[in-house]
């Protein structure tokens, strides 16, 4: 079966991935270590909430504001893809715990940890990983709402947002339904629009368990 993201389908264990590019190769930048490094499991960070909110000038839409460790670590994220597209998984798995040890709240690291365990089958450690993403996105949203729009089109939102979706799909596939639901809820309430093609889930979902009760 098929998920869909940006409109475009895409199989279950590439659901996430949205044609990942090739850059130029580069050797990683690790004090004390070569490209081979292997990486060590993150350590606890304390206290999240390095995300921050701000609103998009005149309009009403809003953007999270990564932490600086989280933008200083984007071109070892792209490399990152290029060892996922090269089917070393197992590297690429070590190089995030390596980049998270420094760094808990980034979300795109978490987000791509998510999606190696869903294509590895494991829905469980899936659902860790995107429902940290996920939390760590919330935690910068105001208790009373945004009063606007956290729109997909808005790259910076992009992580928190599949995050979102892939927590959706994992809490559904574990028989925690009514939780998916309040995340994709959640999904729609950033974005109206539903770019994620999330609002066909909620309506399949809400009628299959009118249906489950009926019987």
């Amino acid at each position: 079966d098929t998920l869909r993201t940006t409109g475009r389908p895409y199989s279950r264990s590439r659901f996430l991935c949205r044609g990942l590019k090739l850059a130029a190769k580069r050797e990683p930048k690790r004090p004390g270590g070569g490209p081979h490094r292997r990486a060590q499991p993150p350590r606890p960070q304390g206290r999240r909430g390095a995300l921050k909110i701000r609103r998009r000038g005149s309009e009403n839409a809003y953007e999270l504001v990564h932490p600086r460790c989280a933008q200083e670590r984007l071109d070892d994220l792209e490399e990152v893809r290029q060892m996922i597209d090269a089917g070393e998984v197992e590297v690429a798995t070590d190089e995030l715990r390596w980049l998270l040890n420094g760094c808990s709240d980034f979300v795109a690291a978490h987000r791509l940890l998510g999606e190696l365990a869903m294509e590895q089958g494991d829905l469980k450690l899936a659902r860790a990983h995107f429902g940290y993403a996920y939390d760590i996105g919330l935690s910068a949203l105001p208790p009373a709402g945004l009063g606007g729009a956290l729109p997909y089109r808005v790259p910076a939102n992009q992580a928190f947002l599949e995050a979102a979706k892939g927590l959706a799909w994992c809490l559904r596939e574990l028989g925690q339904d009514e939780q998916a639901l309040a995340v994709v809820d959640q999904l729609l309430a950033c974005d109206p629009s539903d770019p994620l093609g999330v609002r066909a889930w909620r309506e399949t979902w809400k009628a299959e368990g009118r249906r489950m009760k009926a019987e």
